[in-house]
């Protein structure tokens, strides 16, 4: 009985207005500022541009949970190609919803006291990393596999390096510094209502 509650009660935090509302400013934060970016693509790879802006679903999948995690970075992506190309890429909206998601992992095992210390930072930092790892993985194997732009395993591979590799540094750097800025500005609130 008190599993089930337990689970209900996470459950419903999930979706509890809190959650929705960073998903709303989780995904209008990566829509907005990563328009700009989308003109800044990598030489030689189709479409593939260079976005710091991929902290901001990784940050608020360690802040608030995969899910929110996951939202801000799909819907924020689908936004942002729909304005920049004109169009979606379903297999890489579900994997910047992923580099969302990865990190959130945080949200069950880092302690909001933790944010701020190298515990927090080093997860942060780890986490934007795996994100990126199976977020760009999702969307360059699926390139790949459905032959949406690609018809060598070798062109899928150069794709995932070249997203994968700018995606990781901007994660691997920015998560963090936003983490800690996060956590400064809210220093004293309760991580969950």
């Amino acid at each position: 009985m008190n599993q089930e509650l337990s689970k209900e009660a996470t459950k419903e935090s999930f979706f509890s207005a809190k959650q929705i509302v960073a998903m709303a400013v989780g995904t209008a934060l990566y829509a907005a500022l990563t328009i700009p970016f989308n003109a800044l693509t990598i030489p030689g790879l189709w479409l593939i541009a260079v976005r710091p802006t991929v902290a901001i679903p990784m940050l608020f999948g360690f802040v608030f949970g995969p899910i929110t995690g996951f939202v801000a970075g799909f819907v924020g992506n689908v936004l942002s190609d729909a304005v920049s190309f004109g169009g979606f890429f379903w297999n890489w909206d579900i994997g910047n919803g992923l580099m969302g998601a990865v990190p959130g992992i945080a949200y069950f095992v880092i302690k909001r006291t933790d944010w701020t210390k190298v515990k927090g930072l080093a997860a942060a930092g780890v986490l934007a990393i795996l994100g990126a790892i199976v977020g760009i993985g999702f969307a360059a194997g699926t390139d790949y596999v459905f032959q949406i732009g690609l018809n060598t395993i070798e062109a899928a591979v150069a794709e995932f390096i070249g997203a994968g590799a700018t995606n990781i540094v901007n994660g691997v750097i920015l998560t963090p510094i936003l983490l800690y800025a996060y956590a400064t500005a809210t220093a004293g609130r309760a991580r969950r209502v």
